[in-house]
Parts: structure tokens; sequence; C-alpha cells
């Protein structure tokens, strides 16, 4: 299967290696408008690629493209490539908005193609491990998440703001292990200093039972990504920024006996249970969300972060910027 990638620029030339790695397709091409940008393309892949300027060029030559573009660019090239008839691997996020995401998905099933979001953090194999303790019912009931993604910029972006630039990892992943569950209520808050988009924001969701709450911030001295999720059995810990011990399993929580009715009659005592670090394989999460993209065309079934995921983390987005400006 030969996949085409349309632009070489801050992401493009990781989802080119790995698409180069992968031996479930072929990259076919790589296209962008700056020849510099080819030709450092071309330093690394030879004569084995194609490189051009156009990708109309590339239609009639392959089975589906990846896009690595801003979004308000990457829309109307979706939406033509899709009417053709092409696979396509996106960027996160999808759209700028919940209805230009509703429009791919319904040009996506309308012509029988695939449509993946490099929801990347799905793709963990951490993540997969939290979601078969969830869905054993090891963890017990889900409770909260409570998420920190932060960074001293690389840069500060001025087409859009840290949460939709970092909040939509932890989002997708929250309405992953949560299997879709619908959002109640939506607040956030943030912080706007060297520009038009908030460099900080504070993100809060509400569901039936269960609460996040997620930090996104280009302002910070330290690097963190960090996702603790406490459940009524066990809690989590993950550390993405820890070389070992990214995993830590706690036996913690609480025991209540007694009758909540009847004010006085119920207790909740804290249990201190044992700490477990599990051993699992590091894997490339970007090869994963790609293979995973790859495996949806041949097997025609819909991806796990597919447009209705994207349609759910867009729409809490949305209902976030609604929050910060007061309406």
């Amino acid at each position: 299967m030969k996949v085409a990638l349309i632009g070489y620029g801050y992401w493009g030339p990781n989802i080119a290696r790995n698409l180069n790695r992968t031996k479930k397709a072929e990259l076919y091409a790589i296209c962008d408008m700056d020849e510099n940008k080819l030709d450092k393309a071309k330093k690394l892949y030879g004569d084995s690629v194609r490189y051009v300027k156009d990708y109309h060029d590339l239609i009639n030559e392959v089975d589906g493209f990846a896009i690595a573009l801003r979004q308000d660019i990457s829309y109307p090239i979706a939406q033509e490539l899709l009417k053709a008839g092409k696979h396509l691997f996106m960027e996160k996020p999808l759209a700028v908005s919940a209805k230009e995401v509703e429009v791919l998905g319904k040009l996506s099933e309308e012509y029988g193609v695939a449509l993946h979001v490099d929801h990347i953090m799905v793709f963990h194999p951490i993540i997969r491990y939290i979601k078969k303790m969830i869905d054993s019912g090891e963890m017990g009931e889900l409770l909260y998440f409570d998420i920190s993604r932060m960074n001293l910029g690389p840069h500060i972006k001025s087409d859009i703001n840290a949460m939709w630039d970092l909040a939509v990892h932890d989002l997708a992943v929250v309405d992953y292990l949560c299997g879709g569950l619908e959002v109640k209520r939506v607040s956030a808050s943030g912080l706007s200093h060297y520009g038009s988009s908030e460099e900080l924001t504070y993100l809060t969701l509400e569901y039936d039972g269960i609460v996040a709450s997620v930090r996104s911030s280009w302002l910070s001295p330290i690097k963190e990504r960090r996702m603790i999720i406490g459940g009524t059995k066990k809690m989590v810990i993950f550390d993405d920024m820890k070389i070992d011990e990214k995993l830590v399993i706690c036996d913690k929580g609480f025991d209540v006996s007694g009758d909540f009715e009847e004010y006085g009659k119920y207790e909740a005592r804290v249990r201190l249970g044992d700490l477990l670090v599990p051993h699992i394989e590091t894997e490339d999460i970007l090869l994963n969300s790609i293979e995973h993209f790859i495996e949806c065309i041949k097997e025609k079934k819909e991806s796990i972060a597919g447009y209705k995921q994207a349609y759910r983390v867009i729409s809490v987005l949305e209902q976030a910027d609604k929050s910060m400006e007061g309406k």
C-alpha cells in the first residue's frame, strides 16, 4: 500500500521516518511547497521516494495520504482527498471546529475510506495497560483524572492556545479510557500574556461520577507529563518523563463500612496497600498509530482514534473556549 506525506515541517519528518520504517506500507512520496525541505528529505531517503511540490501529482498514484499541516490549511485538502477516495492519516486536532470534523467524517463514510487522527497517546503501551485494568474491573469504578502537561515553550503558537495544542492529547486519552463517555459539564480558565492565545490553561470536565482536571502550559520552568487516575479499588500514576518506573500502580483507597443513609453510622478508612511497578516494553507510539491506520484500511474497520473521537474531543475544546470567554 502506497502512502504519500503532505508537509515536511515540524512533525512531518517523524511521520516520514515511521512510514519508511513500517513493513505494512510504503512511503511513496513526500510533498512540500518548500524546496529546501524537500532537499532535506532527499538526503535521508534518496531516490527511494518521490519528491513533489503539488500533491495533485500523486492522487492517482497512491492509496492514502498523511497530512502534517496546520488545520486551516489541511481542512480543504482533506475534503478534496476524501472525495477522491483516499485514506487519510491526519495530525491533531483534526479540524478547528466540531462542525468541520463532522463534515470530514461524513465524507469518509460516504466514500468508504479510513480517516485516522494522530491522537498519539492513545497508542502508548502504558495507556493500553491502564485500559485493560479499567475494563477488567481491577481499578474499580473510575473517580478522577488529574493531568499535567507542561513545558517552557518550546514556542508559543499564534494559531491555537496551549489547550488546543497540548490538552488534545489528554482529552483523547480520557475519552479512550472512559469508553467515549458523554461529558456533562466543561469549565476552563486561562492566561494570555505574550499574545492573543492562552499560554496556560486549566480545564475541568465532569462526567457521571467522574471528574477530570487537565492543566496545559507553555510557561512552566519544568517539563511535566503526568497523569494520576483514581479508582475505587486502585489508583495509578503515569509519569511519562521518567526513564524507569513510568507507571506505578497503587493499591490504595478507602474502605467504607456502615450505612451512608444515617449520619454517624458509617466509616471511610484509608487503605494503604502495596505499590506495583509493572514492566511494560517500550514502543514507538507514532509507529503504533501509523500501523493502526494501515490495519484499519486493510481490515475495513473504524479507527479507535477516528473522527467520532475527534468530534468528542473538539466539542470539549469548543466548550472550554466559550467558558474562558465567559459565555
